[in-house]
């Protein structure tokens, strides 16, 4: 018995085939995902399952922007998921839109549909007979459900899925044609700029605006309360403008920001929900001979988006359209309906991409700030960008966390009993979740909105604080809890694998030193408590293509690091080979991945070197520097990130298995690469940081305590 295929939940919540799916006049099918190309190449593996599914070259594939005027509604694109999620709904739709032509094209052609085939959208059938999609396309209306009653095609009828073609957003790229939102000006565009306080929280008091109205080209001053921006009709002018706003501006005292050089105890101190996240009891439960305990931290980050957040937006009467590089266009629009208090299907929410995005960073809070401005010009698309200093200080940070992990051994050093305590703000405040809006301008308004204190996915999302908090190693017990904080004097929220890099980074730093306890090579103290055969494969795999272990060398370390994203994504194991001398350097990362079946196999690659390479950034260089009243890290100077000239050698195995669902690649690397490195820097130097980012004044101060 035939066992009828799941609806795939994107599919069912947006079940109207005609929103994911058309054929235009011109021999194109129009594919309209709900998910957004954030630079991760999705709109390529997604073209790639659509022209499989309906037997037409990718060429004919168009690939339309998000939008809330009729995109499917998919929520965030985020958490690695849209091949997934959106990947997953296409296929079926297009199974089943193939079906349905198959079907008519059969009844036009008074012949069984089953021995129709399609070939490039012709439909072809016995006696030379033919037709096509789009010769059927006026007689088949796809605005009806999808019901899941066409089987997709097995992994080897594909022929398209599985290779990897050239992304189709990278010659617009290359040969600089529009398609970044900072290069796309709109006709009669003006240029918006917003005045924020360096101090944090500060509440305005006065300001003059007489030196700002003298500026060439200015056309409105806006404030409302806290709020204030300038709108010019040049960028040099609104620049000028702002910075004699600046000037004319008079600050009250924010509030006082915590001990940078004492944070990670601070958050241990703070007021906290706590959480079991999960508690496992040994059936035989063996004696404890002792007890190894150990803490880590991770500061905050910022996300370090090459270009700064820009937004559109343009009124006509009661109604306005934003251009924005938001990952969730439907969930800002949300946030935008409590802030503007209009109702829904006045606000048209467009996605363009931005240069960089890493999760919630500037791009939802100058959409708002654009909407505010282009409130007081109406008819004109006003463009807002933020600064470099607003993207390093005013846009959400990925949470600081401090991460405590004890073992109790038997006499024999194996593991009896693992604990794992999390302290740290939440890893979300996205727009569209809660009964408030989250947007930074909401708060400033002169009737402000309260300041939302970030919060956790649940566990069946990933998690958050907790996510890849549960050991993947088979040991005979644990307890895993972790602490959100519910004061939040640092904005944070939803930054590339939330709390995924730091619980990777704690666990196989810890795995690293009970092995060495043992005097057991790692990867065979790994292999030894693992019983996954996908998890110790790609562990093997990385293992062997470093050559696993090299001869040692002074002033260079090997070290490994292993994890499956969210427990349910993408299988990863790094292998990193530093030297330190005056410097630490990552010369080489060895990794190996399973995605299940890779869409585009080098789409694959792309995701994993770039995720190694940003990992690599956040180990040596990033952290968010404060001070008692403001945030000092706002330039490249004070914020530094791995530069060309420091990029290590990145090699990549993917193990190919096309008969599992497809996975997502994008953040599945950084919890490994982030373990690999410190372990190999204690394989280097026989010294253990246990506290990001591993830098050279730290390792110093660590050596002279040894």
């Amino acid at each position: 018995m035939t066992t009828k295929p799941q609806m795939p939940p994107s599919l069912a919540a947006n079940p109207k085939l005609s929103s994911w799916i058309k054929f235009a006049a011109e021999g194109k099918v129009v594919v309209s995902p709900g998910k957004v190309e954030i630079g991760q190449g999705i709109v390529t593996a997604l073209a790639q399952i659509a022209a499989d599914e309906l037997d037409v070259d990718i060429a004919r594939v168009q690939m339309v922007r998000t939008s809330t005027s009729g995109s499917p509604n998919e929520g965030v694109t985020s958490g690695s998921l849209s091949v997934q999620h959106s990947g997953r709904a296409i296929r079926f739709a297009c199974a089943e839109i193939r079906q349905i032509f198959l079907d008519a094209a059969a009844e036009r052609l008074g012949v069984d549909s089953d021995v129709l085939t399609v070939d490039d959208g012709v439909i072809s059938g016995p006696g030379n007979v033919s037709t096509s999609y789009w010769e059927l396309a006026d007689e088949i209306s796809l605005d009806r459900d999808a019901t899941a009653g066409a089987i997709p095609k097995s992994s080897s009828q594909r022929t398209i899925a599985g290779h990897s073609l050239q992304r189709l957003d990278i010659p617009d790229k290359v040969f600089g044609r529009p398609r970044f939102i900072h290069d796309s000006p709109l006709p009669g565009m003006l240029h918006g700029r917003i005045l924020r306080p360096e101090l944090s929280r500060a509440r305005l008091v006065e300001l003059n605006e007489e030196r700002a109205r003298k500026v060439e080209g200015l056309v409105a001053i806006v404030r409302d309360g806290n709020f204030t921006g300038v709108i010019s009709e040049t960028e040099a002018g609104a620049e000028a403008a702002l910075d004699a706003l600046r000037k004319g501006a008079t600050w009250a005292s924010g509030e006082t920001l915590p001990d940078e050089d004492n944070f990670a105890e601070w958050l241990k101190r703070q007021p906290a929900v706590s959480t079991v996240i999960a508690d496992k009891k040994a059936a035989s439960p063996a004696a404890k001979a002792r007890t190894l305990k150990r803490q880590y931290s991770r500061p905050y980050i910022a996300h370090g988006s090459i270009a700064p957040s820009c937004a559109m937006a343009q009124w006509d009467g009661d109604r306005v359209r934003l251009w924005t590089h938001s990952q969730g266009v439907y969930l800002l629009r949300s946030d935008l309906v409590m802030v503007l208090k209009l109702p829904r299907e006045n606000i048209i929410v467009e996605h363009m991409e931005g240069a960089g995005c890493y999760g919630h960073n500037g791009a939802d809070d100058v959409a708002l700030d654009a909407a505010l401005l282009a409130k007081s010009v109406p008819g004109r698309p006003v463009r807002v960008q933020w600064s470099r200093a607003d993207e390093m200080s005013q846009a959400p940070f990925g949470a600081a966390m401090t991460i405590e992990v004890e073992a109790d051994l038997d006499a024999s050093g194996e593991i009896v009993d693992w604990r794992h305590s999390i302290w740290g703000n939440g890893h979300t405040a996205r727009p569209g979740r809660a009964d408030q809006p989250t947007l930074l301008a909401a708060t400033e308004l002169a009737t402000p909105f309260p300041r939302a204190i970030s919060v956790d996915p649940p566990p069946t999302r990933g998690g958050g604080s907790d996510r890849n908090s549960v050991p993947l190693y088979d040991f005979p017990s644990w307890h895993v809890e972790s602490h959100r904080l519910t004061t939040m004097p640092i904005r944070t929220s939803a930054l590339r694998t939330l709390g995924a890099q730091g619980n990777v980074f704690a666990i196989e730093s810890f795995l690293d030193e009970l092995a060495f306890e043992r005097g057991e090579d790692p990867v065979a103290f790994r292999q030894r408590h693992l019983s996954d055969p996908r998890s110790k494969d790609v562990i093997q795999a990385a293992a062997r293509r470093a050559n696993w272990k090299p001869a040692k060398q002074d002033g260079t370390g090997y070290g490994i690091g292993f994890s499956r994203y969210k427990h349910t994504g993408a299988y990863c194991a790094a292998v990193a080979e530093v030297e330190v001398g005056e410097d630490i350097r990552v010369k080489r990362l060895t990794l190996a991945v399973d995605v299940g079946e890779a869409i585009n196999p080098d789409g694959v690659l792309n995701q994993i070197e770039g995720g190694a390479i940003q990992a690599t950034s956040w180990v040596l260089k990033e952290r968010v520097r404060f001070d008692s009243t403001r945030i000092t890290s706002n330039s490249w100077t004070e914020y530094p990130i791995l530069r060309f000239s420091e990029v290590p050698d990145v090699d990549v195995e993917i193990i190919s298995r096309p008969e599992v669902d497809s996975v997502g690649a994008g953040e599945a690397a950084h919890g490994p690469v982030t373990a690999a490195i410190a372990n190999a820097v204690f394989d280097a130097l026989g010294v253990r940081l246990r506290h990001l980012p591993i830098t050279r004044d730290r390792l110093i101060a660590a050596m002279e305590l040894s």
